[in-house]
């Protein structure tokens, strides 16, 4: 078996986690996965496992395991077919900054190097993609500073793609570390994604579609210096490939996507934000006043950004069926603005092509109901396909 066909699944995971404890003396007492990560030529899997250590406590710890190349620097185990990497947070192979970040006596003296005040000091970890980066909060009595943990070639280019932004609504870098390490100033607001998933429509009401084209219009020609970005229809081929391992029945239908999304004409290159969703966007009273995560910019297709932020509204509308209404009335709004800037159809096959990247993460935690969701996902992807047929040519 290949490494590209490596699918873990919950019970075999179950044995390598509790190798991994009693490497150190421990004992696991039950796992739950919580990202997988598949892709051409690698499988990364992180699991939280309950864990009584060789200490005798007992608590939660995040595991991981992944054939990628990127994880050669963890401890390596063999499953009878083949050499993972293994190890536990936060000491990622890939992130060698990441235990700093996460250590408060260490982050106390980084925030005192930038001549930042640590008084009251808090740590809080926000978000982890093993092999590829991290997000820790400092909060302090004062003020919040995020550290984003990368992996050390690409934090100075992100913290430069940060400083050529500065005046717009992106986070101000303070500076970088040669291990990985990117400060960033706080912005205020709250993510787009929460306020659509709350109560609150009156807020969302106010928010002004235009705004967000503004925002894509503003992006900086320094991204573009970063090099071209594969678009969501180039990489559609991958993801229905990925689709079709780990779903073969729906293998054609994935197919037929990639094809319409490659059949599509090509534009010239602007900047783009590369990850463009609502968890990105930060709003107050009906505003934007931040965007967040810089890692995927460059130069790209001018429809990716505004397609992604369609496409990912439309899978959080299945994901939550309770809040349709109000996401799909805000979706609504935004696509009839972009409709306005933008080619109708090559924006809807743009979208489409982003549903069926997200189509695999239905695999990811392992849920009985996968198969289910990723056909949902991938229904999707076709209503956006028909959608764009209907809007005519591009």
């Amino acid at each position: 078996m290949s490494e590209e066909q490596w699918q873990p699944a919950e019970a075999e995971l179950a044995d390598l986690w509790a190798a991994v404890a009693e490497a150190d003396g421990g004992l696991v007492h039950g796992s739950r996965i919580t990202h997988r990560d598949v892709q051409r030529s690698s499988t990364t899997v992180a699991a939280r496992v309950d864990v009584t250590g060789a200490d005798g406590r007992r608590g939660a710890e995040t595991f991981c395991a992944s054939t990628s190349d990127r994880a050669r620097g963890a401890m390596r185990m063999s499953d009878g077919h083949r050499e993972l990497g293994v190890w536990r947070f936060p000491h990622d192979p890939a992130l060698p900054g990441l235990a700093a970040a996460v250590d408060p006596d260490r982050m106390r003296a980084l925030l005192a190097r930038f001549g930042l005040p640590a008084q009251g000091l808090t740590v809080h970890v926000r978000a982890y993609r093993p092999l590829r980066r991290a997000v820790v909060e400092l909060r302090t009595s004062t003020a919040s500073v995020f550290v984003k943990a990368l992996r050390p070639d690409k934090v100075e280019a992100l913290h430069h793609m940060h400083r050529a932004a500065e005046g717009g609504i992106v986070p101000e870098s303070l500076g970088w570390t040669g291990d990985g390490l990117l400060l960033l100033a706080g912005v205020g607001g709250r993510p787009l994604r929460r306020l659509l998933l709350s109560g609150n429509t009156i807020e969302l009401e106010r928010i002004d579609p235009g705004d967000i084209v503004g925002t894509l219009r503003a992006l900086p020609a320094a991204f573009t210096e970063q090099g071209r970005r594969p678009g969501w229809a180039d990489r559609a081929r991958h993801y229905a490939d990925v689709v079709a391992r780990l779903h073969p029945d729906v293998g054609d239908r994935a197919h037929a996507v990639a094809d319409a999304a490659e059949s599509r004409p090509t534009w010239p290159d602007v900047p783009v934000h590369g990850d463009f969703y609502e968890t990105q966007l930060l709003v107050s009273e009906g505003r934007l006043v931040g965007l967040l995560d810089l890692d995927t910019a460059g130069a790209g297709d001018p429809h990716d950004d505004p397609a992604c932020l369609l496409g990912h509204l439309s899978v959080l509308a299945q994901v939550k069926p309770e809040r349709a209404p109000v996401i799909d009335r805000f979706a609504q709004r935004c696509r009839r603005e972009f409709d306005e800037h933008w080619d109708p159809a090559a924006l809807r096959i743009s979208a489409a092509a982003v549903v069926l990247s997200l189509a695999p993460g239905a695999h990811r935690t392992g849920g009985r109901r996968w198969r289910s969701v990723l056909e949902q996902r991938l229904e999707l992807a076709e209503h956006w396909c028909r959608d764009a047929a209907r809007s005519g040519p591009a």
